[in-house]
């Protein structure tokens, strides 16, 4: 019988995972006559409550994700809240980008800091394979790349492509990713050698590919029920 390409990229374990401190107050003196002063403290006022910091930190302060593209990500994360319980950090695609670039941005939703990284799109997404992606697609074996929010499912195994991280698509332009099998897992044409010698990353089957130097880390931190939101 022959295996599917999800069959043998999720594997039997995807299956199973569902692919200040108040300031001192200073003696104040009262004089009751003008001829002997006497000193009477007044009653110091009560230390200022602190109080949580109620004002977003300030994303990105080197403006290295574009503005819309954080713009529409965080407003997926209020959209799709109820599948994205984990908002201390959150990951965005910029398929704008020329695949050599570094387009995969990891966001700290609470101290504002950028980690940027390199991943692939889809063979289909760039036919003539320009190095940028041109268009998109949520049909299975289009080999295209999918746009809008995911939600990371939690790490697995495939028997083809080894360790991944599963992803759970939320919106029409990507809800069949577990379907087509689009996850995030490391691949040689991702790696720095290949990109030193082609000039740009390959392409995958769809998948967010990373180098595979970068995935033990970023499969850790992605973990289950935080956003990854790709757009061109």
């Amino acid at each position: 019988m022959r295996l599917s390409r999800r069959g043998l990229i999720l594997g039997g374990s995807a299956m199973l995972a569902g692919c200040a401190s108040a300031r001192a107050t200073p003696i104040v003196t009262a004089q009751a006559a003008p001829v002997v002063p006497t000193a009477a403290p007044s009653a110091a006022p009560a230390p200022a409550i602190q109080t949580a910091n109620l004002t977003a930190p300030p994303l990105d302060p080197r403006g290295r994700v574009r503005k819309d593209l954080m713009e529409r990500a965080m407003a997926a994360l209020d959209i799709h809240h109820r599948r994205l319980p984990l908002r201390d950090r959150m990951y965005l695609v910029d398929f704008q980008k020329f695949s050599g670039d570094e387009r995969l941005y990891e966001v700290d939703l609470e101290g504002g800091q950028v980690t940027v990284l390199r991943t692939c799109h889809g063979r289909g997404s760039d036919p003539s394979h320009t190095g940028y992606a041109q268009r998109f697609s949520n049909t299975p074996d289009s080999n295209m790349s999918s746009v809008g929010a995911y939600a990371t499912a939690g790490a697995s195994w495939g028997s083809q492509q080894g360790p991944n991280v599963l992803l759970d698509g939320l919106e029409y332009t990507n809800d069949k990713a577990r379907e087509r099998a689009i996850i995030i897992h490391g691949a040689d044409y991702a790696d720095p050698d290949f990109l030193a010698r082609e000039g740009k990353l390959g392409r995958s089957y769809g998948c967010f590919s990373v180098a595979h130097a970068d995935l033990p880390d970023l499969r850790e931190r992605m973990g289950q029920g935080r956003l990854l939101f790709a757009w061109a």
